[in-house]
């Protein structure tokens, strides 16, 4: 009998390649997206967009990205919120989805990178690795909007209207584990971009 690899019969194996899934958010964003990454994306995303509205925020603390957002979604009615969120700094804060659904904001999309690793501590296995069903605790907590994507092709064709349309959205990507160098600092210094986002919001105020 041969031995079947663990590691090559999971759903991640067979996803999207992050720099795909990254690159098609790149191409459909329109001019009032705020895009906010978070942990992997945050180093990922400069190397692919250089906007004034985005926010590569990455603190030590996971989890903080969604109620980050869900803040700016908030402050910021007129604009569209997209948070790039991983599976595990989800896990560490699974109240905030429930949290964005009763806030009532519409403008809002959490994007979920789920590879089931916490891959920048070096890629141990999330609790949600063997079968989560992130789509279902989406709806569970109230959301309407609901996608999800295994398949770069797929995502690549309906990407625009999975992030459009009345909200909260939320949008389930299945990566494929990529190893790098993410203690690599990429992108513009925090203070330079909150700087950027703020005389973005005056110049649209004008």
């Amino acid at each position: 009998m041969t031995q079947t690899d663990p590691e090559n019969t999971t759903p991640h194996a067979h996803g999207i390649g992050i720099h795909d899934a990254l690159e098609t958010i790149v191409q459909v964003r329109g001019d009032r997206h705020i895009v906010l990454t978070n942990q992997v994306s945050s180093r990922l995303w400069p190397t692919l967009s250089d906007h004034p509205l985005d926010l590569n925020y990455n603190p030590s603390a996971m989890g903080g990205a969604i109620p980050l957002g869900l803040g700016l979604a908030l402050a910021q009615p007129d604009y569209e919120i997209i948070v790039l969120s991983g599976d595990g700094s989800l896990l560490m804060n699974l109240g905030c989805l429930v949290t964005v659904v009763d806030s009532g904001a519409t403008n809002l999309s959490i994007v979920l990178l789920d590879n089931g690793q916490y891959e920048v501590t070096g890629g141990q296995k999330t609790p949600g690795y063997n079968g989560a069903n992130y789509a279902g605790l989406a709806r569970a907590s109230g959301f309407a909007c609901v996608h999800q994507f295994a398949e770069a092709t797929t995502w690549q064709n309906e990407a625009a209207s999975s992030l459009s349309g009345t909200g909260p959205r939320f949008v389930w990507l299945t990566i494929r584990p990529q190893p790098g160098d993410y203690g690599k600092a990429v992108g513009r210094p925090i203070q330079e971009q909150m700087a950027n986002l703020r005389q973005q919001f005056r110049a649209d105020v004008q």
